[in-house]
């Protein structure tokens, strides 16, 4: 994953973002029937059950609107939540607040509910020592705030872009001319560039797996598609030499059955592609 700098600096692009595609030359409904000098208080209020996750992002949103405005924050992020909680207050410029409103519902809907999704898998897979992974399968523009989700759901992030680690998967290998080929080359790209990225390497089938090992320095290989039986064959086959990963179309049904194979992480995309948004309303008080 990229650094904290690059992250926040990320999350200050979003920020930024939206509230130029939201709010424009101005918010015309509020700036048309609220005096500038009114103040006013709104709850953030819970109409879902789950995990919350946005809470802190929601706060750089009003010090970004406005930084006089001031949030009382009563549940913090990763808390699981019922109906009719209330996760905080804000207090400040009624326009202010409504500025920010809509970015801050429509980012605390969809990252609370990535969390809640996280959260249930990790959860299924409570002892067994395999950890969830997500992917770049994100929403464009806004890939930061949800794999902030996912880890406050308590899963872990895989690599955030494509230029953070090197990933040779199956289009890779056959463009290249072969497993051998891919590996070899990227190690030569790495060095002749100066760079320090981990490479990870998808493997179609035992024999890939046994190529990849041959070649060596590879940081994790990706078992994708592979059943039960040849996952625990090479988990086996793989040993201590890299850590492993499973993958593809690996569901709430099939994640256990894959961790209990042995393998040290399990990615899926449907973390943060595949959710309904949690239900939050902010309501003036």
């Amino acid at each position: 994953m990229i650094s904290k700098e690059q992250f926040q600096t990320e999350i200050d692009l979003i920020i930024a973002n939206a509230i130029r595609e939201d709010v424009g030359d101005g918010d015309h409904s509020s700036l048309a029937c609220i005096p500038d000098s009114a103040t006013g208080k709104a709850k953030l209020l819970v109409k879902d059950n789950g995990v919350i996750a946005g809470i802190e992002f929601a706060k750089q949103v009003f010090a970004y609107v406005d930084k006089n405005m001031k949030v009382e924050t009563l549940i913090t992020d990763g808390s699981r939540v019922k109906y009719g909680d209330i996760a905080f207050f804000v207090e400040g410029s009624s326009q202010s607040i409504l500025k920010a409103e809509r970015l801050v519902l429509n980012a605390m809907q969809r990252m609370s509910a990535i969390a809640t999704k996280t959260r249930k898998f990790v959860d299924l897979l409570e002892g067994t020592g395999t950890k969830i992974l997500d992917t770049r399968k994100t929403t464009p523009g806004i890939r930061a705030i949800e794999k902030w989700a996912v880890k406050i759901g308590g899963g872990e992030n895989h690599r955030f872009a494509l230029y953070d680690m090197i990933m040779l998967k199956d289009n890779h290998i056959d463009f290249a001319g072969g497993v051998t080929k891919a590996i070899e080359q990227t190690k030569q790209y790495l060095k002749d560039t100066n760079r320090d990225l981990k490479i990870i390497v998808e493997a179609r089938n035992l024999e890939e797996i046994k190529e990849i090992l041959d070649c060596g320095g590879v940081y994790r290989i990706l078992i994708d598609n592979f059943n039960y039986e040849d996952t625990r064959k090479a988990v086996k086959l793989i040993g201590n030499q890299c850590l492993t990963e499973s993958s593809g179309g690996i569901n709430e049904k099939t994640l256990r059955h894959y961790a209990e194979c042995g393998v040290d992480y399990i990615s899926s995309g449907a973390l943060t592609h595949s959710v309904y948004n949690m239900d939050l309303s902010l309501k003036a008080v």
